[in-house]
């Protein structure tokens, strides 16, 4: 092998034998390219706890993802971990199991947690402590959220009791650590996940000062879809001779995933649409403001389509109704802006629809990963007008897809067959009452589970007035961060 890389078959100390590898060793990085075909056969191949492995099979999970059983040998022998793989490809347990492995024996001090997860979005948080807590308490572990929008009286009293695996926003845990309730010289183990969101919406400078805070010689694993620019920034700066695994080209999916644009006059655009919504099946649908958002909902529920609205301008416990409508399929349509974009995991959701097109490709990529998780199928609609046409096809062609296109209008047969649309029921669908009662328990479930009601609190961080962001008239002058919630 030369100084400058070679390709060599990796041995079992590595990851898994007969995977193709480049050792780039004046960078001091390895890079292991995983062949989805061939997997791992179960989790205890990889040296999991015994408890961690009869919790898994209790939840019916028996075998690793391909980007799951390459990193976790990695993470588990201690090194620095990069991860490039599509959403939807099971990168939370990536890092979550080897996070939980490492620190099982262990006892957590008051206020310091011994490990942390970053993540871009409370909606993403909440989706790592829904998958993550049930396996820790298989090893005694505390799991907490730490997230805005959420009492933070409550989760300063979870950390002063102590808190093992720590999930949480980067504004959020900027408040803990600036108000005392959080202290991070005892975390050894840190996971970023999806890197590149946080960097899009400028979070990395709190992300950089919460490292900083972390021990230099702890181990640091990072996911994200792209590992350029910003994130990469990052890795020269925080990561110690990382181990790469990418999985999954930057593109998105051709063999479970049908691509289509469809052209139509602006002036059909609001009936095409309902007639979408009222498919059978799941679909989200992604627009680009909140306002348009709430004004599709309200249109669709008065054609007689079951549509919910998620979008950065609602509170916390008004995300959660909502998106426990979409799972529970109370509501078959998602209305959304990019807050959705990632993060969301909801099972069998069989259509994406853009019915605006997106920013640039790596919304697209972001959009579509909705659809198609875990190897299911999935179908991804762009709605364009003639206007819009050179636009979307360089969009598609950094994207990496070659979407099929087609001219329809309401009631087409060829809209039919791509996107199962159909005559809505014109029937309104009126608001389903919540029972007292019921929402009161919702408000008083903690952290780690389902999040309380409440008002919306902004993100903030360590410096928001060094920012350009001003001084609130809150205690320790928090201030809001960026968010691109539409």
């Amino acid at each position: 092998m030369n100084a400058y890389g070679a390709t060599r078959r990796v041995p079992p100390a590595c990851g898994r034998p007969g995977l193709l590898a480049t050792f780039h060793v004046r960078e001091a990085t390895v890079t292991v390219t995983l062949d989805p075909a061939s997997s791992t056969t179960s989790f205890a191949d990889l040296n999991l706890p015994k408890p961690l492995l009869k919790a898994l099979r209790e939840a019916g999970i028996d075998s690793p993802f391909p980007i799951q059983a390459a990193t976790i040998p990695d993470a588990l022998a201690g090194r620095d971990v990069l991860g490039r793989a599509q959403t939807g490809s099971g990168k939370t347990l990536a890092f979550g199991l080897a996070l939980l492995a490492r620190l099982d024996g262990g006892k957590a001090r008051s206020r310091h947690p011994r490990a942390l997860v970053l993540v871009p979005t409370r909606e993403l948080a909440m989706q790592v402590a829904d998958s993550l807590t049930p396996l820790a308490k298989s090893l005694g572990l505390w799991c907490r959220t730490v997230v805005g929008g959420m009492a933070f009286t409550r989760q300063a009293d979870a950390l002063h009791r102590g808190v093992d695996l720590l999930i949480a926003t980067p504004g959020r845990l900027s408040d803990h650590v600036r108000q005392g309730t959080c202290n991070l010289s005892d975390v050894t183990f840190v996971a970023l996940d999806e890197a590149d969101q946080m960097a899009d919406m400028g979070f990395l400078p709190q992300v950089r000062e919460i490292l900083d805070l972390t021990p230099r010689d702890g181990q640091r694993l990072l996911f994200s879809a792209t590992l350029d620019g910003d994130v990469k920034k990052l890795v020269d700066q925080y990561l110690t001779d990382p181990v790469e695994h990418s999985v999954a080209p930057v593109t998105a999916s051709v063999d479970t995933m049908e691509h289509h644009v469809l052209q139509i006059s602006f002036r059909d655009k609001q009936a095409i649409v309902t007639e979408i919504g009222a498919r059978e099946g799941r679909t989200i649908m992604f627009v680009r403001t909140k306002h348009h958002v709430d004004r599709l909902t309200e249109r669709l529920r008065a054609s007689g389509v079951r549509a919910a609205a998620l979008h950065g301008g609602k509170t916390q416990g008004q995300r959660n109704r909502v998106l426990a409508d979409f799972k529970s399929g109370d509501a078959t349509v998602l209305v959304a802006t990019d807050v959705a974009a990632r993060g969301i995991h909801v099972d069998d959701v069989s259509l994406v629809l853009h019915v605006d097109p997106p920013a640039d490709h790596k919304d697209y990529l972001h959009r579509a990963g909705r659809t198609a998780r875990a190897g299911a199928s999935g179908v991804v609609v762009m709605l364009i007008t003639h206007d819009q046409r050179r636009t979307v096809r360089r969009l598609t062609d950094r994207a990496g897809v070659r979407p099929e296109n087609t001219t329809v209008r309401p009631g087409d047969a060829e809209l039919a067959r791509i996107t199962g649309a159909r005559e809505p029921s014109g029937e309104p669908v009126v608001e389903r009452r919540r029972e007292p009662q019921q929402a009161r328990r919702g408000q008083q479930r903690g952290f780690g589970g389902r999040p309380r009601s409440g008002g919306r609190q902004p993100e903030r961080g360590f410096r928001g007035a060094r920012n350009g962001q001003g001084r609130s008239h809150r205690p320790g002058g928090r201030t809001p961060a960026r968010r691109r919630d539409g």
